[in-house]
């Protein structure tokens, strides 16, 4: 399906856990980015924080927030969305401002184009700025999308991206399995496996540490190698 440049609607889908200190900073960017027609979706995956209480006296008929009755994870929170999502491209956004809404036009161009059906922000590539942080992140990071390339025949530089935007009804057609981190390993598997075509733009970064609220650890990297074993050879 070609998708109209001049109409269309994107759906934001943010998972939120424990994000007091930037969600409302995200909630204005994703607003005010160039994009006219969005559909913002917000899933709080139980905050303990005061995040749930803020989302809850929001007043903005804009914005649809589907709170989760326990902490299950992002996976889950992002499946949940997905169940409301109605644009015709969807794509996810962390609640925690490591990821710049403005580039929103950036990664859904090839889609618009005709020439993707979905792409994969890369922290790795182009020239965009990212904060220096952590080496062992980055080993692991590259690790993972090599383990991942070589059981999908695909050639990205950045699987673990958070930045993915997707043609909305292919989204959908996913069964999402996984609740925590292991759906960026799980979704690329099986878009890779429907022949999918995949494009991958540069994107800037401006990554937290563990003390701004950073929540993956090494566990998390460690269920990735199990969850890219298991959808790719095993799991449909």
């Amino acid at each position: 399906m070609i998708i109209n440049h001049s109409k269309f609607t994107l759906s934001v889908i943010i998972p939120c856990y424990n994000e007091i200190n930037t969600i409302e900073e995200v909630i204005k960017k994703v607003k005010n980015t160039s994009i006219d027609s969005k559909q913002i979706i917000i899933v709080d995956d139980f905050s303990t924080d005061g995040t749930r209480e803020y989302l809850q006296s929001l007043e903005d008929n804009s914005i649809l927030v589907i709170f989760q009755n326990r902490n299950q994870g992002k996976g889950s929170a992002i499946a949940k969305g997905i169940n409301f999502a109605n644009g015709e491209i969807s794509i996810i956004q962390d609640a925690d401002l490591e990821y710049d809404p403005n580039e929103y036009e950036k990664l859904i161009n090839p889609i618009l184009d005709n020439k993707a059906d979905v792409v994969f922000g890369s922290r790795f590539q182009g020239a965009e700025p990212h904060r220096v942080v952590y080496f062992w992140h980055r080993v692991g990071n590259g690790f993972l999308t090599l383990l991942s390339n070589i059981m999908t025949d695909i050639n990205l530089t950045d699987m673990e991206t958070c930045y993915k935007a997707f043609r909305t009804e292919i989204l959908k057609s996913i069964n999402i399995k996984e609740k925590r981190f292991g759906f960026e390993p799980e979704i690329t598997a099986k878009v890779a496996r429907m022949r999918c075509r995949i494009y991958e733009v540069g994107i800037s970064y401006f990554g937290r540490t563990y003390e701004e609220g950073k929540k993956i650890g090494w566990k998390d990297g460690v269920h990735a190698i199990w969850c890219i074993l298991k959808y790719n050879l095993w799991k449909k």
